[in-house]
């Protein structure tokens, strides 16, 4: 492995293992009015500082306890058994070698069980309320200018990796909400990176329930690992923000501004990004709210989905390939009146986004007696600017009643431009085929969404209805060329001239979907324990698609109407839903079953040819599930859900393009659905005191009768795909993930975890009459390490990774081997208010019989900051971005009888020099509405 990531595992070492010292403190616990022993008293060491826990202990038979090498500082001995008082005392360790003797320590008997711990004279770090884990920000220390994101890391049990993603108790955090509100939206980065972190008061974490599910009180699975950021009241005052402006090598550049206004229960924030580093200012839910389908399907209920059709429409968003230029900025207000009965949280956002992309592909294709391999280059050239404005209106009419309205609006504009040169080879290194492409597309989309959800609570205790109403409109207008040159050759090399295509075509889609739905729950309890949850669902939409090809007659000039390639399909579909969802909640245990039954109605017109499409259908979605809560911090899940995945129009009846003339897609109208079901099981455990932490959850999803490609692959390399059914074989995949953390007392407070990711397929599909299966199986365990003071912090990683990617046509060309990847990230405060800061990631895959080529890569970030001023308010810091220069992107994966390899193009080394200005003017007393 690289030298460089060597030297950094030793760097760490420093770090982590600390010279131990020889001091001990130690007692005996008992309850002198009875002369009894307390063995396995609970004895724990806190520290004074924050009253996290530093080592603990039981008492032993005698009563007895002893605790070695603790370091010096200052702590408090915490003593608890059942039906007692806790016994709460303060000392010192000063010096090396000193002992501590509390001798004989009285306990007295408590009529009450305490719930909490309560230190005199100082904070509870953790809180537990029911479902609730709540931290009081007060009792962890904080540095000037803090983040919201710098107080996070400090909690037990909470991480936050380079790009701000939270995983909390072994669960991704989805949103981040501020004193019950959402602030910008989903983008948990725009509040954990910009609030600032001596604001918080307390911050609580909790499984967030869907709107009607927090309503009826009937668990419907949609659940979201939440963050709630508290305020102080004081802090609801005023104003704060941040500037950061840098320029470095290259003419890379970055600028960062956000301002905000509280003044009691009305927010107002702005931002603004620009730069060319990357930091796009878009969160990962931005990036799926804007983009659009380009496809015809049909989800689990059966609803269909008509957008661009090709990858003409395909431009304009970034995934993490290739080199983007952003400018994005936001407007947010938000306000509660009258008594908190009325409220409004609105945003405007607008931005623009240029990527450009290099992209490498190789792709072996497995046929039963040859090979084909396809080497690909690819030039993507990708604009967008859009604008998007939502706004949630909340009325709490009475005392039983509620009205949620949720608005929500965006224009988009695309440009697009894409080159594409391949050539094909046999198994031999012949030439097979040549392919010269290159698409253009300008494209203009409005999207509209408007939702009404009202609650009511009927006399009955639980018995309560909902109904809600929707619209979702969505017109996209595109235009733009398709010029390809594709050669095919014999096996002596030679050109085949009466099967080379010459293709200069202007393509004009005009794609319009309007949907209208209502849905009506009713829910009825049944018995103390047990309820049942109706529905029904009426959804209707129409949808127009007209795609519109002119061939070139002379050089510029398109217009002859290709009738081939031309469709104008107009389709309505009608849905019906029943569902009934029965619940038991008893104790610690929650029971659901039930199952929901969509009956539908699709009608298809194509208006040129006047050909019909009809067909009737019913979707099957059965769900149970079983919970047990042993406790707040222990649980145990499972799950099953079953639906039915109805042929998707462009398998029934495909829409005809030549935008790629090597794969081509035929129709089947003899598909029949295919059912999945989904079994998913999940177990956590989380110790506040000790910071322990395990979590393990897996599914395996299997389907019946499945839709499977039937490929035809002639001498020239041309595909045709077919869909078709399968018998008698059963596809499968499954996740699994399973971690374990805890603190290690004995090397200086040290955060240490093990995981385990193991992933895993089986599935079909038929080349040229053959039935191919492709197996695909990857393991990663790996170990961390982290910790976290006033002047330092790190956190590692490292892990082997094994992967298997094998087709039974050709088996001896597989994709098998042992790979490595690691993350390091460490802040070290020197004197005179300097700090620095890294971050690196290292990522290795080894040759396989398929590709010959290692590929490895070690990107190392760095800075250096210098901070100015009373609470460093203006820092100067130098960047350094890649310093290696290897941040080249790449990925292997397996799909049907083909094994693919990818490399693009990344951001790599810059150095940049930035300026970066907190200011704040927060406080006064809050006044109330």
């Amino acid at each position: 492995m690289n030298k460089t990531f060597l030297t950094l595992i030793a760097l760490l070492a420093f770090f982590v293992f600390a010279k131990a010292q020889n001091n001990s403190v130690k007692g005996f616990i008992v309850d002198l009015s009875s002369n009894a022993k307390l063995h396995n008293a609970t004895v724990s060491v806190l520290n004074a500082k924050d009253s996290t826990l530093y080592r603990f202990t039981r008492a032993a038979q005698n009563g007895s306890f002893n605790f070695e090498n603790i370091k010096k500082g200052d702590f408090i001995l915490l003593v608890t058994y059942p039906e007692y008082a806790d016994f709460v005392n303060k000392f010192s360790i000063d010096s090396v070698n000193s002992s501590i003797d509390f001798n004989a320590i009285d306990m007295k008997t408590k009529a009450k069980l305490l719930n909490e711990v309560i230190i005199k004279g100082q904070a509870a770090a953790i809180k537990i309320k029911g479902d609730t884990t709540e931290f009081n920000a007060a009792a962890y220390k904080i540095q000037p200018n803090d983040r919201v994101e710098d107080l996070l890391k400090k909690f037990p049990g909470v991480t936050v990796d380079a790009q701000g993603k939270i995983t909390a108790q072994g669960k991704t955090v989805e949103k981040v909400l501020v004193d019950g509100e959402e602030f910008f939206g989903d983008d948990p980065t725009l509040v954990t990176k910009n609030l600032r972190a001596d604001m918080v008061d307390k911050v609580q974490l909790f499984e967030k329930s869907s709107d009607q599910s927090a309503f009826t009180g009937v668990d419907d699975g949609e659940k979201k690992q939440t963050l709630n950021i508290v305020l102080k009241e004081d802090k609801k005052q005023g104003y704060f923000g941040k500037v950061d402006v840098g320029y470095g090598t290259d003419d890379f550049y970055q600028v960062q501004a956000m301002i905000n206004k509280f003044k009691n229960k009305e927010k107002i924030a702005a931002y603004f990004t620009s730069s060319n580093t990357g930091k796009t200012g878009l969160g990962w839910d931005d990036a799926g709210k804007y983009g659009s389908s380009g496809t015809m399907e049909m989800n689990d209920d059966g609803m269909i989905f008509i957008g661009g059709g090709d990858d003409l429409d395909d431009g304009g968003r970034y995934w993490g390939e290739g080199i983007p230029r952003a400018n994005n900025g936001g407007i947010h207000y938000e306000n509660k009146w009258n008594g908190d009965k009325q409220s409004i949280n609105t945003n405007y956002k607008a931005g623009g986004l240029n990527v450009k992309i290099n992209k490498n592909t190789i792709n072996q294709r497995n046929l039963p007696n040859a090979i084909f391999n396809t080497n690909s280059n690819e030039d993507t050239d990708n604009d967008t600017f859009r604008q998007k404005i939502d706004a949630t209106y909340n009325i709490k009419i009475d005392t039983t009643s509620t009205l949620k309205v949720v608005i929500d609006a965006t224009l988009k504009d695309t440009e697009s431009n894409v080159t594409n040169n391949s050539i094909g080879r046999r198994g031999d290194n012949t030439l097979l085929n040549m392919s010269d492409r290159n698409t253009t597309n300008n494209g203009k989309q409005q999207l509209f969404n408007l939702s009404a959800l009202y609650t009511k609570k009927l006399r009955k205790a639980g018995r309560n209805y909902t109904v809600n109403l929707s619209q979702n409109y969505n017109k996209l207008n595109s235009e733009g060329y398709l010029k390809s040159l594709n050669k095919f050759f014999d096996e002596n090399e030679n050109e085949k001239l009466a099967e080379r295509q010459d293709i200069n075509q202007l393509k004009d889609n005009d794609i319009t979907t309007n949907k209208l739905a209502a849905n009506i729950t009713y829910n009825e309890p049944i018995s103390k324990f047990f309820s049942l949850l109706t529905n029904y669902g009426l959804t209707y939409t129409a949808n127009n698609a007209d795609r519109v090809t002119y061939d070139a007659s002379s050089p510029g000039v398109y217009d002859r109407f290709n009738e081939e390639f031309s469709n104008n399909f107009e389709a309505d579909q009608l849905i019906n839903q029943l569902g009934a969802i029965f619940s038991y909640k008893k104790g610690k245990k929650v029971v659901t079953f039930g199952t929901k039954t969509s009956f539908i109605n699709f009608d298809q017109t194509e208006v040129y040819t006047n050909n019909k499409f009809k067909r009737n259908f019913v979707n099957w979605l059965p769900q149970a599930s079983y919970q047990y809560k042993f406790s707040a911090q222990k649980s145990f899940n499972i799950t099953y859900n079953g639906s039915n995945t109805q042929p998707s129009v462009t398998q029934l009846q495909p829409v005809r393009t030549n935008d790629d003339p090597l794969n081509i897609v035929e129709g089947n109208e003899k598909l029949k659905p295919a059912f999945n079901s989904r079994i998913s099981a999940r177990y956590n455990t989380y110790k506040v005191i000790s910071n322990q932490s395990f979590y393990i959850s897996g599914n395996f999803n299997f389907t019946n009768d499945q839709i499977v490609s039937n490929n035809t692959t002639d001498a020239s390399g041309k595909t045709t795909y077919k869909f078709v059914n399968l018998d008698h074989h059963t596809p499968f995949n499954f996740y699994g993930y399973t971690g374990y953390s805890r603190k290690l007392g004995f090397l200086g407070d040290i955060n240490s975890g093990i995981d385990l990711n193991a992933n895993g397929s089986k599935s079909y599909n038929y080349v040229n009459g053959q039935l191919n299966v492709t197996n695909s199986i990857s393991y990663r365990p790996s170990i961390n390490f982290s910790k976290y003071n006033d002047n330092n912090q790190v956190y590692f990683s490292f892990g082997p990774t094994y992967t298997s990617q094998q087709a039974s046509l050709q088996q001896q060309n597989n994709n098998k081997g042992w790979g490595y990847s690691g993350y390091l990230d460490f802040n070290i405060k020197l004197p005179k208010k300097i700090t620095i800061s890294s971050n690196s990631e290292y990522t290795y895959q080894p040759s396989t019989a398929t590709f010959d080529n290692e590929l490895e890569r070690l990107v190392i970030n760095a800075s250096l900051t210098k901070a100015f001023f009373k609470e460093d308010k203006l820092k100067l810091m130098l960047s350094a971005n890649d310093i290696l220069k290897q941040n080249v992107g790449f990925r292997r994966s397996a799909s049907t009888n083909s094994i693919i390899q990818t490399t693009y193009n990344n951001i790599s080394r810059y150095f940049l020099f930035s300026l970066i200005w907190d200011f704040n003017k927060m406080g006064g007393a809050p006044k109330t509405n």
